[in-house]
């Protein structure tokens, strides 16, 4: 890291949501695409349509366990009176023999098996006595158990029409199809289908490496017993945790002291790691809000608007916040406050929609909606801010959570929404419609 002024911004200005954010989204660009083996692109957006080179199936096959007939043969097939079929062989999936199967004969197929030339439907094994000569069966015995199943007669006791129980090539897609537009997201049942067709590395955006951290010389890790003054580190696997939801692969450092030098170099450290960078805590005014400290002075002498600006924004909670780029690549860092919920509802305001341009994603925010607001009292917001108060959402409704506090954790983890009462609104009376961030 070098020093350098920091990103040319008024410290008495007094940023509004969409100001924050549109600076953030201005300078925060996708990552480069790569390409990868299918497994590793889960997750990812495929940068580039995907055109199909063989249809799929690649052949007429086999939908069930059965035999292949001639339509001929089974007409007017009944259990009284069967039609009765000598059964020339076995076709297996994966099979490379090819029977034919010719007039009042039947090849015993199993599903996915290519049906065989001369044949033109199957008839499930459940139609037939399974070649003994009896009733109708409910399957077919092992081959290994029972070989001259391969052989023999078998009684059809019902006709079949033609193609009855055929998938037909390129009945899933054909050659020369688009398989997959530019933009998907690669989830299991895409991965599946780039598999199917032959596919084995893909162009993809790579997942955004993302790394939190904590800050505060209280901060103790979960497990370890409390000393006097000392609290658990929850913001760094909440904030990781999220970080993961969004897409991410998120990597989070234990907490780090109250001291400027230290956290320069565990920030320094990580960058070899980082596409963006996340931190918790110590950038408010007080005497120990170290990140403002140590990460005010840090930017690029030759890039004008380089290193991180720290400025007050009109929301609550949220107010204090920290934004810029750092280290030889430039790369963004999104500096939180450490109230557990303020840096919750600054990350899903900010730190979220940042991953997600990253990613290459055209959708980046959460969905939004309205509903009716079902409280006992009126909500009340600071004039000129925006508020953002958790709730529970269902059916068009909306119940806050926890109150007007800010610092109510275990409110946070009962909400599925945040609540928006907007900068020019100071009250909101219940049974009113309020616009509401779905969070699940």
């Amino acid at each position: 890291m070098s020093s350098a002024a920091t990103r040319v911004t008024s410290q008495d200005h007094l940023w509004s949501v969409t100001e924050h954010l549109e600076d953030i989204l201005a300078t925060v660009r996708p990552l480069e695409p790569i390409e990868l083996q299918l497994l590793d692109a889960q997750g990812c957006v495929l940068v580039e349509d995907v055109t199909v080179p063989v249809s799929l199936p690649p052949f007429d096959n086999s939908s069930m366990d059965g035999y292949a007939v001639r339509v001929a043969d089974v007409a007017g097939a009944s259990e009284e009176y069967p039609a009765v079929l000598t059964v020339v062989g076995d076709v297996a999936a994966g099979q490379g023999e090819q029977l034919r199967v010719g007039p009042g004969e039947a090849a015993r197929i199993m599903t996915g098996a290519p049906l065989p030339p001369g044949a033109e439907a199957v008839v499930p094994v459940e139609w037939t006595d399974g070649g003994l000569g009896e009733g109708p069966v409910s399957g077919m015995r092992a081959r290994s158990a029972a070989p001259e199943g391969a052989s023999g007669q078998v009684h059809v006791h019902r006709p079949a029409e033609a193609r009855a129980h055929v998938r037909a090539k390129g009945s899933d897609v054909k050659a020369g199809d688009r398989a997959l537009e530019a933009g998907t997201i690669l989830g299991p049942p895409q991965i599946g289908l780039l598999a199917a067709i032959g596919r084995g590395t893909v162009r993809v955006r790579p997942r955004p490496r993302v790394v939190v951290l904590s800050t505060g010389s209280e901060l103790v890790q979960p497990d370890e017993p409390l000393g006097s003054g000392q609290i658990y580190d929850s913001n760094s696997f909440a904030l990781c945790a999220a970080a993961r939801d969004a897409g991410a692969i998120a990597y989070r450092v234990g907490a780090v002291a109250d001291d400027a030098e230290t956290l320069r170099a565990t920030i320094e450290d990580q960058l070899i790691r980082a596409d963006l960078l996340v931190t918790t805590g110590g950038v408010s005014v007080g005497a120990y809000d170290v990140v403002k400290e140590a990460l005010s002075s840090v930017g690029d002498e030759d890039e004008e608007g380089s290193g991180i600006d720290f400025r007050k924004l009109a929301m609550q909670p949220g107010k204090p916040q920290g934004f810029g780029t750092i280290g030889p690549e430039h790369t963004p860092l999104l500096a939180l406050p450490g109230n557990p919920v303020s840096s919750y509802v600054s990350f899903e305001l900010f730190v979220r929609p940042a991953i997600r341009t990253l990613s290459g994603l055209a959708d980046i925010h959460r969905p939004t909606t309205t509903a009716t607001l079902e409280t006992g009292k009126a909500l009340t917001s600071p004039d000129g801010r925006r508020q953002f108060l958790r709730g529970r959402y269902a059916d068009g409704k909306v119940t806050p959570v926890g109150g007007a506090g800010s610092h109510l954790v275990a409110a946070l983890a009962q909400a599925d929404a945040l609540i928006v009462v907007p900068e020019d609104v100071t009250s909101v009376e219940p049974g009113t419609e309020v616009e509401v961030v779905l969070l699940g």
